[in-house]
């Protein structure tokens, strides 16, 4: 809306100071036109907003332009700053939205509070795009419509259709009673009731939704929490899942558990070592990560597996064999 935009224009200004039209219009996602009628808007307005001519000129506010927020200490004041990085706004297409609400939040700030939490904010840093072993972080993208349309009828109480692309079929339309949102690890997930089924709908997978007018079947109050735990315990437990003994140094365990749906149980053999019953997702889960732990994990049963990397490995040190 324009009205946001014209907020987000005026505390840009007074927080970063003299700024040109091509900078606001990239900060804004505006056209430079768009900026320049917004500028003159606000001077009609009578928001103290001045041109300054030349090489290094642009926009600017009379210095004595500002708003005062009391009652937050340092840590409170940073928190704010932070929030503005994490991703579950952004997965549910609220990322602008947080922006624009930090900026105005901080400019509120006392002015000595709000430089010390913006420097100290510098120091930080939220989710990267790379962890330490070079592995690229690829969270979900949704459209801003889709995350949009979705979360309107979870929050109004409606019914929903969503053209959902499951793995390994074709997209297909469904009208769904929607529960809540959660994201995890970077991915969104929309949990909905169809037909009086419960169902889990990974975001990333929605390629367009509609909000209906027609409320939706589903409980006044919800405890959201629980219901994606119950969810988790049935997704890991239920379905044709793989069971897999492993033995592992203790030092490799939480790795190990890592990459495995659940540890169902584990106990100490004489030697130290901990003997795990893991579940996986299917067979060729299994095999992909059981194949990652190498020697530091031996597969006890089923003998399935055992076999399978008896022969991958056999595999591999045939190709890398030194030349005879």
């Amino acid at each position: 809306m324009r009205a946001d935009r014209l907020v987000s224009l005026v505390l840009l200004l007074r927080q970063r100071g003299r700024m040109t039209a091509e900078t606001l219009a990239r900060e804004l996602e505006v056209s430079t036109r768009t900026v320049l009628r917004d500028v003159e808007a606000l001077s009609a307005a009578g928001v103290p907003v001045y041109a300054e001519r030349g090489r290094h000129g642009g926009f600017a506010l009379l210095p004595d332009f500002q708003t005062a927020l009391t009652g937050l200490n340092h840590d409170e004041a940073l928190a704010l700053v932070v929030a503005g990085s994490r991703r579950g706004a952004q997965l549910f297409g609220l990322g602008s939205a947080l922006a624009s609400a930090v900026l105005k939040v901080v400019d509120a700030l006392p002015e000595g509070l709000r430089d010390t939490a913006a420097e100290a904010a510098r120091r930080l840093l939220i989710d990267p795009e790379t962890d330490l072993l070079s592995r690229r972080v690829a969270p979900a993208e949704i459209p801003d419509s889709v995350a949009a349309e979705v979360r309107r009828a979870v929050c109004a109480g409606h019914k929903l259709r969503i053209y959902y692309e499951a793995v390994g079929r074709s997209p297909q339309w469904r009208t769904v009673d929607p529960i809540g949102l959660v994201t995890v690890r970077d991915q969104g997930y929309l949990l909905a009731e169809r037909g009086a089924e419960d169902r889990t709908y990974r975001l990333s997978r929605v390629l367009a939704a509609e909000e209906l007018d027609e409320p939706a079947q589903r409980v006044d109050a919800v405890d959201l929490n629980r219901v994606w735990r119950e969810r988790m315990v049935r997704f890991r437990t239920g379905g044709d899942t793989t069971a897999v003994v492993v033995r592992v140094d203790p030092a490799h365990r939480e790795h190990l558990a890592a990459t495995a749906l659940a540890v169902r149980s584990e106990n100490t053999d004489e030697d130290g070592r901990l003997r795990l019953h893991v579940v996986f997702q299917d067979a060729r889960h299994a095999e992909w990560a059981l194949w990652q732990h190498a020697m530091l994990a031996e597969v006890e049963a089923p003998q399935w597996l055992r076999t399978s990397l008896h022969h991958r490995a056999t595999e591999i040190a045939a190709r890398y064999a030194p030349p005879t």
